[in-house]
């Protein structure tokens, strides 16, 4: 066990970091962000701060000997950062966790060969192996770049043949990628995910279903817990808890589904750290999935994962910003909401700056009045 007044070192600066070391203060833990911003947002409310690039040698084992554990608040991190650091303090989730959920293509193979449901696939690595992956899948079809893809970045849906008919123009337009994924369109009900915590002993817990709304393939709106029949619901969470078993994940794993036509659960993506759908744990759950995370990473006992209020969360994107500072007053003023900003600064077309939570018992009723809110800090 990493006891309270021990440091934790989180690798990247994010939001996602940001509420980690939030989290973390009431159970006693310092916090030493390493990343290569120099103004990052997690930077700014931890105890200890090195801005270096990742491959810096020299100040990666500074950074390990200044800490306990580590962690990571997302994916686009070398495999041989980690590597490097593993030999030096602990890292979680492990290297082999990130090594998979980071590349679309060692992703689908894990999926595919531990029996998990997900979209038929085929991988490319030129134009010309592009037309057969896609003669193979069919159409409707997405063309998914294997690195360093996230919020809908590097891919392309195609829905007919005319779409392929210049492959040299579409592998340009990815940045002529090392390897893509070709996965069949999954004409999907809705979508969902899970956010699961294990730890070293093996220990599980599971937050609540979420079901969650995309705009422009960034989330917009996730709504808690998802209205989603029991049976799919316990399969998702099933589902979920296996994943986590099979990769030996020791932290949170987040799993997005979709909802097939057919009533049956396909898996999305796999993210090996706090998510976008789980902000709603923050002020709906007993426990955070942050806090949780941090537990889980230090051996304390998990935190009760129950929901005490419906929840509806919104996104706040840099769109937002476009007229000016928006009228937070019109989300302060009113009691079943908690608003939630990064301290990012510049806010840009796309990026994430903030969210608020809505509780309501009327899931119907708060995600209209969720919306309704969005629109007025909008105008």
């Amino acid at each position: 066990m990493i006891r309270p007044g021990a440091c934790i070192g989180i690798l990247g600066g994010g939001q996602l970091g940001r509420m980690l070391i939030l989290a973390g203060r009431p159970l006693g833990y310092r916090f030493h962000v390493f990343c290569p911003e120099n103004n990052s947002t997690a930077g700014q409310v931890a105890d200890s701060f090195t801005c270096a690039n990742y491959d810096d040698a020299v100040a990666l084992e500074s950074f390990a000997q200044s800490v306990d554990c580590i962690t990571f608040e997302f994916e686009n991190i070398p495999s041989d950062t980690l590597n490097r650091l593993s030999a030096l303090k602990p890292i979680h989730p492990n290297a082999r966790v990130l090594h998979i959920c980071q590349h679309r293509q060692r992703e689908k193979d894990f999926l595919k060969a531990e029996d998990f449901p997900c979209a038929r696939f085929e991988y490319a690595t030129s134009p010309e192996s592009l037309v057969k992956a896609v003669e193979t899948i069919g159409f409707p079809s997405v063309i998914k770049t294997a690195a360093f893809g996230y919020d809908g970045k590097g891919q392309i849906k195609l829905d007919d043949p005319s779409a392929i008919k210049e492959p040299e123009s579409l592998w340009e337009s990815l940045n002529r990628p090392e390897r893509v994924v070709v996965e069949e369109w999954i004409q999907h009900k809705g979508e969902f995910s899970v956010v699961c915590a294990r730890q070293s002993d093996g220990s599980l817990s599971t937050f609540p279903v979420a079901e969650n709304v995309h705009i422009h393939h960034i989330l917009h709106r996730t709504v808690a817990p998802a209205r989603l029949a029991d049976d799919l619901a316990k399969e998702a969470d099933r589902l979920a808890r296996a994943i986590a078993e099979r990769l030996d994940v020791v932290g949170l794993i987040a799993i997005e589904f979709f909802l097939s036509p057919d009533n049956e659960l396909i898996v999305n993506e796999m993210a090996p750290r706090p998510h976008n759908s789980g902000h709603y744990t923050i002020d709906a759950c007993h426990t955070s999935q942050f806090q949780q995370h941090i537990r889980a990473i230090t051996g304390l006992p998990l935190g009760d994962t129950k929901i005490h209020s419906p929840c509806v969360m919104i996104n706040l994107l840099g769109d937002l910003w476009a007229k000016g500072e928006p009228l937070w007053d019109l989300a302060l003023k009113n009691p079943k909401v908690q608003l939630h900003l990064y301290d990012k600064g510049a806010a840009r077309k796309g990026r994430k700056m903030g969210h608020f939570n809505l509780l309501n018992p009327n899931l119907k009723k708060g995600c209209e009045e969720a919306e309704a809110l969005f629109l007025e800090l909008k105008t």
